[in-house]
């Protein structure tokens, strides 16, 4: 009986501590819900509790943002009409070390680092690949500590 009670402890305790402190989603989690339609991606993120926060649609793409419960997320799937290859799903949260534990794992994944650089609104980015997959780590700007981090998976 001791011994149950320990391993529910060290159980309890170590999912504690990967919903506190570990990824919110795994790299595969981001990966799959880019390879379903967006109806499936609806129906799968508000399983999570994610509630609708924005739609932007225009010639070339769909886009459908959704707020995590405590609002400490945004993961949002881009649907590109011409061309499909392009799809990526856009995952944005506000910690540092989660950032620095997404790009850990990426490496661990086996992605090599492809390039670097700064989009338009002046946030740097890594680009990560692996064979014919891509991954990009967005920063804020170094002014701007209170935006959010991203990470770009793309199709």
């Amino acid at each position: 009986m001791m011994r149950f009670r320990l391993f529910l402890t060290v159980l309890l305790s170590s999912t504690l501590y990967v919903m506190c402190f570990g990824q919110h989603f795994k790299i595969e989690e981001l990966q799959k819900f880019n390879t379903v339609d967006m109806p499936t991606f609806k129906q799968e993120i508000k399983k999570q509790d994610y509630t609708f926060y924005d739609k932007t649609e225009s010639n070339e793409f769909l886009l459908n943002e959704y707020d995590s419960p405590d609002f400490q997320y945004k993961i949002g799937k881009f649907e590109y009409k011409n061309d499909p290859s392009q799809n990526m799903i856009q995952l944005e949260f506000k910690d540092k070390k989660e950032y620095d534990q997404y790009e850990e794992t990426v490496k661990k994944l086996g992605y090599k680092q492809s390039g670097t650089g700064k989009i338009f609104g002046g946030e740097t980015y890594i680009d990560y690949v692996k064979q014919k997959s891509r991954i990009r780590l967005v920063s804020p700007k170094k002014d701007l500590p209170n935006e959010p981090y991203t990470i770009l998976v793309f199709k």
